[in-house]
C-alpha cells in the first residue's frame, strides 16, 4: 500500500517535477493561485446539487455517484493538463482496489461539456508502481531544476522558480 503518495503529487509528476519536489516538502502555494481558486468554482458551480466529495488518506476525490456501479468523477476546467488528470484519476481507481472497492473513473470538464471514461488495468497498473517508485526518488532527492513550460507563469511556484 503506498500511504505517501498523494493524488496531487501524481498529477504533479507529469506537470512539473520541480513543483513535485516543492510540494512534497511541505511548500504549498495553491493557496494564493487564481488557477485553483478557478478550478474550485467550477467544482462547486456545475455539481452543486451533486457534490460528494469525500477526503480518503491521500486522495480528495471531486464527486462519487452510485448507480449500477460506483463512479468517481475528477473534475477539471480544461483538457490542457489531460495525462496528468488521467494519472491522478487512475491512482484514485489504483487506491481504491487496494481497498477492495471497485470504481470507475470519469474525467469531467464542465466548461467545454465533455467527460472520458477511465479505465485501470494491469498494464496502467504496473505504469503507476513505477511512478510511485519515480516520485519517491524525486521527492527524497535533491530539487529538480526547473524547466521553462507554457504554463509556468500560471504556476504558484513561479517566483520560486524564475525571479
Amino acid at each position: 500500500m503506498i500511504d505517501i503518495i498523494t493524488g496531487t503529487e501524481i498529477n504533479y509528476y507529469f506537470i512539473c517535477k520541480t513543483k513535485l519536489w516543492l510540494f512534497s516538502k511541505f511548500q504549498t502555494m495553491e493557496h494564493s493561485s487564481d488557477v485553483v481558486k478557478d478550478g474550485k468554482i467550477i467544482h462547486e458551480s456545475v455539481h452543486q446539487r451533486n457534490i460528494k466529495e469525500v477526503n480518503l488518506p491521500g486522495m480528495k476525490i471531486d464527486l462519487i455517484k452510485k448507480k449500477n456501479d460506483l463512479v468517481i468523477y475528477e473534475v477539471k476546467k480544461s483538457k490542457k493538463m489531460e495525462i496528468s488528470s488521467t494519472y491522478q484519476l487512475l491512482f484514485y481507481l489504483y487506491r481504491l482496489k487496494e481497498m477492495d472497492i471497485i470504481a470507475k473513473g470519469i474525467l469531467d470538464y464542465p466548461l467545454i461539456k465533455k467527460t472520458e471514461e477511465v479505465i485501470l488495468n494491469e498494464e496502467r497498473e504496473k505504469e503507476l508502481e513505477n511512478i510511485f517508485q519515480n516520485i519517491q526518488e524525486i521527492v527524497n532527492g535533491l530539487i529538480p531544476q526547473p524547466e521553462k513550460k507554457p504554463y509556468c507563469k500560471k504556476c504558484s511556484y513561479y517566483d520560486f522558480c524564475w525571479v
